[in-house]
């Protein structure tokens, strides 16, 4: 199938709900919703909703049911970069080319905007009009994927390991949780919303969480170069890390053996991921 139609309709259906969830700037005091919408409506390619969304169709669900919960999600990961940007974490001044929220909010403000995307996220993904009992297990999946079970471990420990020679166990501990949990839930939660059978939830979380990882083993590799920072090229070099990326994606698209077509969008997304430029 070719990717850039679906991706340009799902991330437009997308962009649209996240500029009605998001508070209008109007509101007083208006600095904190002029940040929050500062950042979530500043680009990016929407990875994650885009892959709840097609696990969704790939179960026989409609993507447009479960549009809080993709929102959910990308609330969820713009608060993680308006704080991984911060002068306590990576330091960034530039955003998909625009200045981070620090730069133009101050950091409080950039803080406060990361913490209210936060706990929006959760405010929006119960909006989901889904029987209880799988918005509940839904709930509980992403919040593990955001928090001290996923994405915030990740983060600690690639704080701890800089400047450090780490073991490949560590190295993948960083990347399944720091970025990879999330992507990972995005597959599992939009098949659960969808109304996935067993087997096939047990699908979308092993390839979502071969993805996940193939998802940052490529970003490193567009980044590399990078000092002091643990990553695939600097342990495995760079040959052998496209190599390491090439098989993780092949195993994440066994997973989808038993799918349909319906299950094409998250074919080429996983070919997608590797094969991207930036």
């Amino acid at each position: 199938m070719s990717l850039s139609p679906y991706l340009a309709k799902k991330s437009y259906l997308i962009d649209s709900a996240l500029a009605e969830y998001l508070p209008p700037e109007d509101r007083y005091p208006e600095v904190i919703y002029r940040a929050m919408r500062y950042s979530v409506l500043n680009g990016g390619k929407r990875i994650r909703p885009v892959l709840m969304l097609a696990a969704c169709e790939a179960v026989g669900g409609e993507a447009e049911s479960i549009l809080p919960a993709a929102c959910a999600i990308e609330f969820i990961h713009s608060f993680s970069l308006i704080h991984d940007d911060l002068p306590a974490l990576d330091n960034d001044d530039f955003r998909r080319g625009k200045p981070t929220s620090h730069k133009v909010f101050g950091e409080a403000i950039a803080i406060l905007a990361g913490d209210a995307l936060l706990t929006l996220a959760f405010e929006t993904l119960v909006k989901t009009e889904v029987p209880p009992e799988l918005l509940v297990k839904a709930t509980a999946r992403i919040a593990s994927a955001a928090g001290v079970g996923g994405m915030i471990a990740g983060q600690v420990a690639d704080i701890i390991s800089e400047g450090k020679e780490v073991e490949p166990e560590t190295l993948e501990f960083i990347h399944r949780n720091k970025t990879g949990a999330l992507i990972q839930a995005s597959v599992y939660c939009g098949g659960l919303l969808g109304g996935g059978t067993p087997q096939q939830l047990q699908a979308l979380d092993f390839y979502g969480e071969k993805i996940g990882l193939a998802f940052q083993i490529a970003d490193d590799i567009l980044d590399v170069g990078e000092e002091g920072k643990a990553t695939y090229p600097s342990l495995y070099g760079l040959e052998k890390s496209k190599e390491l990326a090439r098989q993780t994606v092949d195993e994440a698209l066994a997973a989808l053996a038993d799918f349909d077509e319906k299950a094409d969008p998250l074919r080429a997304l996983a070919r997608f991921i590797i094969e991207r430029k930036a």
